[in-house]
């Protein structure tokens, strides 16, 4: 069975930095998509960032661009999403996500196939 389980969540305040961590089971992310996505109330899941296995790619929303840095622990099967220069507007739940391929492929956070529980980030004006 496959599992995410993030953690690292919690409250901040604007300018500070958190680091969630994303443990994957059940299967080996050799040639998966593993993403970043939040979920603020009342608005969409948005993609954050991606992680591609196989290759090492990745990706950023515009929104994050310079600020939060994804990287991955092959060894560990952990995945990490260091953010920096935290704003009020990241205030989110953000979830990991997987999906088998390369995140150029992800068009859309629908085409993930397996999600984390989520961790709450919140940050403070």
């Amino acid at each position: 069975e496959v599992q995410l389980v993030e953690s690292g969540g919690g409250l901040v305040q604007a300018g500070g930095s958190l680091k969630l961590s994303c443990a994957a089971s059940g299967f080996t992310p050799d040639d998966y998509a593993i993403g970043w996505v939040r979920q603020a109330p009342g608005r969409e899941r948005e993609g954050v960032s991606c992680i591609s296995s196989g290759d090492g790619n990745t990706y950023y929303a515009d929104s994050v661009k310079g600020r939060f840095a994804v990287s991955s622990d092959k060894a560990k099967n952990t995945m990490y999403l260091q953010m920096s220069s935290l704003k009020p507007e990241d205030t989110a739940v953000y979830y990991c996500a997987a999906a088998q391929g390369n995140c150029i492929m992800i068009d859309s956070v629908l085409e993930y196939d397996y999600w984390g529980q989520g961790t709450q980030v919140t940050v403070s004006s």
